[in-house]
């Protein structure tokens, strides 16, 4: 029989797990958006060698398993003298990875831009500078925002690959308290729950940001 009941004693070390999931999961998120706006940009740019450069790296971040990238950043790093401890391992990882799909998110609402606006923007005086910066980057991120969510929520739910580098998150210490407990099936349905709140509540945020982009 199931006996979730075994599961409350136990509640803050899974909220203690869930915090770090959130730490690890947030800071990609924001760190792969600031390293997607430069791929975003290489990709865009006029410098031929640059855009190649940034197209590979899209493509082994999009085409490799995020688990053979983590296991990459944990135990290769070393091996060149570049030791982090496993929750910056776990982050880079997921940065790097992040950044990939965000940089093609953010690619992709450039291209919807209309080619006029920047005739215009030159028209009125404004510097390359201040047309990326006031015209064309809020339009991306107005447009883009739902793709930006989901990648969001595709990262929380990722982050449940940090345990295999030693990352006592969400999932790693579900499988814990499973191992000891001997109660694998509440621990691990109890943890899929709590995936499940933060990424609808991530989804919801996303849609409430995107009503009130749409309506300044």
């Amino acid at each position: 029989m199931f006996d979730f009941t075994a599961v409350i004693p136990h509640l803050p070390q899974l909220l203690v797990g869930l915090a770090s999931t959130l730490l690890v999961s947030l800071s990609a998120i924001a760190l792969g958006l600031v390293l997607g706006w430069a791929i975003c940009l290489g990709l865009t740019g006029h410098r031929a060698w640059l855009r190649r450069v940034c197209a590979v790296y899209v493509s082994f971040f999009r085409g490799t398993p995020l688990l053979v990238q983590l296991i990459l950043v944990f135990y290769a790093l070393p091996a060149v003298g570049i030791s982090l401890p496993p929750l910056a391992a776990a982050v880079l990882a997921l940065t790097l990875n992040s950044a990939a799909f965000q940089g093609e998110i953010l690619r992709s609402g450039f291209q919807m831009l209309p080619k006029g606006q920047l005739e215009a923007a030159r028209d009125l005086g404004l510097s390359p500078l201040q047309t990326l910066l006031h015209v064309q980057i809020p339009q991306v991120l107005r447009s883009m925002l739902p793709a930006l969510t989901n990648e969001t929520i595709d990262i929380i739910k990722n982050s449940a690959l940090v345990s295999a580098v030693a990352v006592h998150e969400l999932m790693r210490t579900a499988q814990t308290l499973a191992s000891t407990t001997y109660r694998p099936i509440e621990f691990f349905a109890v943890a899929g729950l709590l995936y499940l709140l933060v990424t609808l509540c991530t989804g919801r945020l996303g849609s409430w940001l995107e009503s009130r982009l749409r309506t300044a």
